[in-house]
């Protein structure tokens, strides 16, 4: 089957300042000329449009999404509550630039990303969530590209 020139991939995110993490797998993606959409979709601050989206991928036929999120990353999961589309979750560590502190490494999560692995990892039963390495959203992009690779033989 000859992929699509529509969008595969749905990259989302719960902030604009992930995006610098996020955009490893849009390089990935482009690399192999995988058509994706990118978004700011919040579970916490925009829950409805976080359902909205969830609509819209299926809509779109979207094949996969993958989501990323720090701290409290519950982005990944919501997401995969919303639709049958697989999702894969890129846990972010949190830099935090509104309250630094005197050392460089008090500017990020207390856990070192941690946190936003366990929230993505340890999925309830019925809402499963793949996890690549904290802040590898690239093995993402890589992960995705395999997967539709299996049902695109021209990718």
């Amino acid at each position: 089957m000859k992929y699509s020139e529509k969008p595969l991939v749905g990259i989302i995110m719960g902030s604009s300042s992930d995006s610098r993490i996020m955009q490893a797998a849009a390089e990935i993606l482009d690399e192999y000329k995988i058509k994706h959409e990118d978004q700011i979709v919040s579970a916490h601050r925009t829950p409805a449009r976080l359902e909205e989206y969830a609509k819209h991928a299926e809509k779109i036929g979207l094949k996969i999404i993958i989501a990323g999120a720090g701290g409290a990353a519950h982005l990944p999961g919501m997401i995969a509550s919303h639709t049958t589309i697989p999702v894969i979750g890129v846990p972010i560590l949190v830099y935090n630039d509104k309250h630094p502190k005197k050392t460089d490494t008090a500017k990020f999560s207390a856990f070192g990303g941690l946190d936003s692995l366990l929230s993505i990892t340890e999925m309830p039963s019925g809402s499963p969530v793949v996890a690549v390495g904290v802040n590898k959203a690239g093995n993402a992009g890589i992960y995705a590209m395999k997967m539709l690779a299996n049902e695109f033989a021209d990718l």
